[in-house]
């Protein structure tokens, strides 16, 4: 996983201690992996970090991952919904988020508590879109 030396370590903390108390993490490649595709690395329930990328729907502006500022954490559990669309397809699954299965995030899990003890905010309290595989040092 890369990510911007500034928060190397607090994310690196934040592993070890998911690690330690067995959350699972499906896959945990580089998008590099996956052609530098977002997408493909979503249906491959792909966790990273680090892909230089715009925002989705926004030409031009850069997405947190361009800046080594945000991970993403098992996206077919926790996926990117907007209305009616769903990134990844697999997430539909998952859309119930009262539904506990391995892997998912929910508001104030130890997933959300790790990260926020570092500073990061998590996109499943997103207003428009929820993104609940995604933290982010910077809040987007």
């Amino acid at each position: 996983m890369v990510l911007h030396r500034t928060q190397a370590n607090a994310v690196l903390g934040v592993f070890h201690f998911l690690f330690a108390v067995r959350f699972p993490i499906q896959r945990m490649q580089l998008v590099d992996d996956f052609g530098a595709d977002d997408n493909a690395s979503m249906a491959a329930n792909n966790t990273s970090a680090f892909n230089c990328r715009a925002v989705d729907g926004s030409p031009g502006v850069w997405s947190q991952h361009s800046y080594g500022w945000a991970v993403d954490i098992n996206p077919v559990q926790n996926p990117w919904v907007r209305g009616t669309t769903v990134e990844p397809a697999a997430g539909l699954a998952y859309l119930d988020r009262s539904k506990q299965a391995p892997g998912m995030i929910h508001a104030g899990d130890v997933v959300v508590g790790l990260f926020s003890s570092i500073g990061w905010t998590w996109g499943g309290t997103f207003r428009s879109a929820k993104d609940y595989q995604h933290f982010s040092a910077s809040g987007l």
